[in-house]
Order: C-alpha cells, then structure tokens, then sequence
C-alpha cells in the first residue's frame, strides 16, 4: 500500500498576500492545493491521502475537497509550529490505520507541477531500495561560506543536487525517525531526507523535472501560471 502525506501547512509570508495563504491561491478559479492533489487522487498507486492544514483554514480545505471530488484523503491534521512537526502530525494520523510496511510520500501542497511518471518513480525506488528522493541537477555554480559568511570554496556542481519532492519512505522507517527525533527534542530538522540520512540511512536519488518547482514567491506563481497555459495550449491546439 502507497500513501502520501501532503503537508500545506504554511503561511505563505514570502508570497506577500494578504487575504490567504499561498496553498489557497487560485489559477483560472482552482486553488494551487487542488492542482496538488489530484495527481495523487487520480494515480492509480495512491491507496490514501494525509493532508496537513492550518487549522484555521480545515473546514474551507474540506468544502474543497467536497467540490472536487477528492475522495482519498482519509487524515487531516492541524499543522504544528515547523515543518518537521507538520509532517510529523500527518504521519502520526496514520499510525494507527494503515500497515507500517507501507510506502509514505512526503509531498509539498504548493508543488502542482509533478506528474504521474515521477510519483510512481518514486514509489519504485522506495519499495526497491527503501527510499526515494526527488532531485534536480544543480545549475549554478555552488560555494560553500564559513560562519563569517565568507565563500571559502566553490563546489563540482557535476556532483549536486538540488533536493525536492516527493520523498519517499517505508512507513515504519520514516515515523520512527520522527519519533527519535523528538525524543531527543529536535523539532524543526529542514526535511525527511535529512532526517533519515542523520539516522544512518543511506538515500536513493529519483531525477525529477526542472518545472517542479514550490510555488513560494509571486514569480514562482506566474512560472506556474504560465507552464499551466502552456500545457492547456498544447492540448487544445495539439502542439
């Protein structure tokens, strides 16, 4: 069984509205949240959906899910002070229900823009190899600073990568990290690839495309704006 806990937690501070949080944000009349979950509803591999909400705003994400039909979502949970205990609280839903053997994603509400091929790649690997990270190719030149915040060296940008979502565990794996991790007081470790790799675990690259980006910044909206338009175009004028 293959569940996905999409955390859509957030504020949305950097993307400077303010009448609703960036998740909420609409494109020709569809919030980004729904964009996000219907390529998990509508993938045939995806057995259930834990979503992470500001509380405030469950009962508006529950109208939606009604609207559009979304009928795999079995978990929704008020989201926590940082991400990790966010995602942590999506997990913890589950515990009790689903078969720890289980493959989990970890997937962004505001990253619209995979597509089946990469979620079921996903699912591969981890079941293959115990885990699956979504990466980019780093295109930039890379250079580490020191605490001074002076560069000290520049980084083979041959080997970086860049790293995204999904990411991809067994269940068991994963929740008991999170469990580990807060025993031992950590709350806000930056994602669940970092988390397992601090735990030992060795992690199991899946290459992902250049557009799945986060929707954090206007320009991020309009990137998404326009490979939505794009995509539309193609469709109806056969491109």
């Amino acid at each position: 069984m293959n569940y996905v806990v999409i955390f859509a937690g957030g504020t949305g501070k950097r993307m400077n509205t303010k009448t609703r949080p960036k998740q909420f944000l609409t494109l020709h009349g569809k919030e980004i949240i729904i964009y996000t979950l219907e390529h998990f509803e509508n993938h045939p591999e995806i057995d259930g959906i834990s979503i992470v909400c500001i509380e405030s705003w469950i009962g508006y994400l529950k109208k939606l899910l009604n609207k559009y039909q979304i009928k795999k979502v079995g978990w929704i949970s008020a989201g926590g002070s940082t991400g990790q205990e966010s995602i942590f609280n999506g997990l913890n839903a589950m515990r009790n229900d689903i078969d720890h053997n289980s493959i989990v994603l970890i997937h962004d509400g505001v990253r619209p823009l995979i597509d089946r091929e990469l979620i079921s790649e996903n699912i591969r690997t981890a079941k293959e190899k115990g885990n699956g990270i979504t990466v980019v190719p780093a295109t930039e030149t890379v250079m580490l600073m020191d605490e001074n915040g002076d560069i000290i060296q520049s980084v083979d940008r041959r080997k970086c990568r860049v790293v995204r979502a999904p990411q991809s565990f067994v269940y068991r794996d994963l929740l008991e990290a999170h469990d580990e991790a807060r025993r031992r007081g950590e709350y806000d470790i930056i994602d669940s690839a970092t988390m397992m790799s601090a735990k030992g675990h060795t992690l199991y690259p899946v290459i992902g495309k250049p557009e799945n980006i986060k929707i954090t910044t206007p320009s991020d909206f309009y990137t998404f704006r326009a490979i939505v338009e794009a995509e539309e175009n193609s469709q109806i004028l056969g491109i």
